[in-house]
């Protein structure tokens, strides 16, 4: 079958019970269904609000209207992560090197989740978030630090150290976020060895682009969706 011309590149992440959707020139833009069927359906169901988040910065993305225009070219298997409900492989395409330009986009990419996602919690402050149907779910401030941690844990697979700081707690989300944009340029200038001290694969700048920016954005659409 002929691709279409405006095709968007995307790789699978099959697990058991879950599969995942991303594509490959647009981390954030990733989403999760029982199937792979599911898994596109939903990629193309956020594709808009992808869309509207990346607008600002004028990066060119354009949603598609039809599940044919999500080409598969790459799928990988899952695990208990994936399951879970995280995306936990790498497309090989991630391993390609990054030069001045491509790192410039990336950065930017990151912030612009970061915008949209502080915009999300802005809008949230004062409101009620609906609760799952057992109860559970994080209230607002506990989302944020999760966010904040989890790219503060990120930063040690891509072999970047967050320096520790006794100043103002209301101050870390900033200065994690200042370590993962020099973390993100250490790592595509070759600054930073590919293995860790004990020989474990680090991961590439393309890859932790990618997971945190889905990360950034899952938790944004949940505050999203959840505030009454």
């Amino acid at each position: 079958m002929t691709r279409p011309t405006n095709s968007i590149e995307v790789y699978l992440e099959i697990g058991e019970k879950r599969a995942f959707a991303g594509a490959l020139d647009w981390p954030g833009w990733c989403r999760s269904g029982r199937d792979e069927e599911s898994a596109l359906q939903t990629l193309l169901d956020y594709g808009a609000r992808y869309a509207r988040i990346l607008q600002p910065a004028r990066l060119g993305f354009q949603a598609p209207t039809d599940v044919s225009a999500l080409a598969v070219v790459e799928r990988l298997e899952g695990n208990q992560t994936t399951d879970f409900g995280a995306p936990d492989a790498a497309p090989s395409s991630d391993a390609r090197p990054v030069d001045a330009a491509e790192l410039e986009r990336l950065q930017a990419l990151l912030k612009t989740c970061w915008k949209a996602f502080d915009a999300a919690v802005k809008a949230a402050e004062g409101k009620e978030l609906r609760k799952g149907p057992r109860g559970g779910g994080r209230e607002l401030d506990r989302i944020v630090e999760h966010v904040r941690g989890s790219e503060a844990s990120y930063l040690g697979s891509l072999g970047w150290k967050l320096q520790s700081d006794q100043g103002a707690p209301e101050k870390e989300l900033d200065r994690t976020r200042r370590a993962v944009l020099d973390g993100l340029a250490a790592s595509a200038h070759g600054e930073i060895p590919a293995l860790g001290p004990r020989g474990g694969a680090r991961w590439s700048p393309r890859y932790f682009v990618r997971r945190a920016a889905w990360h950034i954005l899952d938790h944004a659409w949940e505050i999203e969706d959840r505030a009454l």
